[in-house]
């Protein structure tokens, strides 16, 4: 036994030579790891994204057990300096009635670019240029125009929507554009208060749903309207205080006083740090949520956005 033990001992020996060799190799991969993930400021947002959600009321929606639409068909949304994939999902009675999308793509007519797309490129690429680096909040993703036009640049994002439809079309999207990276999914309507809270679907639409039943059928009155019970959660209960936020984008037909309301923390952030803000002003919608686009504006001057131009329907606000 003894003459066995010398005999396996330099094998010992040899092995711990090996390692000395190869630990400064191990040592030299762990530091271009650290200097590839400082130097990428996307790549250090996919890691820190993910403390937004362990404390969190409401947990990321998990696309992977959402059932999928059938049958699935998409289209790329060109006309934009960073095109995308959408979801065409909604296809209507075929061959009979297609889709106007699927009729005008069968005719050789590329997919009309919806214009908050360009608008989001437009902000974020200004932003890009000057070097911020930050996360984008979707209010009312819908179908995740907004979403992916920001993820097709790198950008992370954070999309709120409560309409299943829509949430099957994003999914699709995410899936489409490999983007699950990049786009994380709360089945929830923002809001000011954090619960359940009554919602209105269009029958046939994968637009126009509210919270209002009047600001639901506005531009739509001959739709069928269904009442839904979603989730309800504001803003400053998901998104961290540490967390770099460059672009805050509500469109939720009405309900955006209560989205802001939801978000006081957000916007109350010091100028180089607070989010640059779009949201849709019709004061047809804010009339029928009981609010006005005035309250929104004095509310907005009270956390420190002195400055907002309107650009058709929306409403674009910054610090000065």
């Amino acid at each position: 036994m003894a003459n066995a033990w010398r005999r396996e001992r330099p094998s010992t020996l040899l092995s711990l030579q090996k390692l000395r060799l190869f630990f400064p190799i191990l040592l030299l991969l762990l530091l271009i790891i650290i200097v590839v993930q400082k130097s990428d400021p996307n790549l250090t947002q996919s890691f820190s994204l993910q403390t937004l959600t362990p404390s969190s009321p409401i947990q990321p929606f998990d696309c992977h057990k959402c059932p999928q639409a059938s049958p699935v068909f998409a289209s790329l949304v060109e006309g934009v300096k960073y095109p995308f994939l959408y979801s065409l999902s909604d296809l209507g009675t075929l061959p009979e009635k297609p889709h106007k999308n699927i009729a005008r793509m069968l005719k050789g007519k590329p997919f009309r670019k919806p214009d908050i797309s360009v608008t989001i490129q437009e902000v974020l690429e200004k932003m890009k240029a000057r070097g911020r680096a930050g996360i984008v909040v979707d209010v009312g993703a819908n179908v995740g125009m907004a979403a992916f036009a920001a993820s097709a640049m790198g950008f992370r994002v954070l999309a709120f929507e409560p309409v299943f439809e829509n949430l099957q079309r994003i999914c699709e999207g995410i899936f489409f554009n490999r983007a699950e990276s990049l786009v994380t999914v709360f089945a929830a309507a923002a809001s000011d208060r954090l619960g359940n809270i009554t919602f209105h679907k269009l029958v046939g639409r994968l637009d126009n749903s509210a919270v209002s039943e009047t600001g639901a059928k506005l531009a739509f009155k001959s739709n069928e309207e269904v009442t839904l019970q979603v989730k309800s959660i504001p803003l400053d209960e998901v998104i961290l205080e540490s967390e770099p936020v460059l672009l805050l984008k509500i469109d939720v037909q009405g309900w955006e006083y209560h989205v802001l309301k939801g978000a006081s923390k957000l916007l109350s952030r010091k100028q180089s740090e607070a989010p640059y803000l779009i949201y849709e002003e019709d004061e047809r919608l804010l009339q029928a949520s009981n609010s006005s686009a005035q309250e929104i504006k004095e509310f907005l001057s009270s956390v420190g956005y002195s400055h907002c131009t309107k650009h058709g329907t929306d409403s674009h606000c910054k610090k000065d």
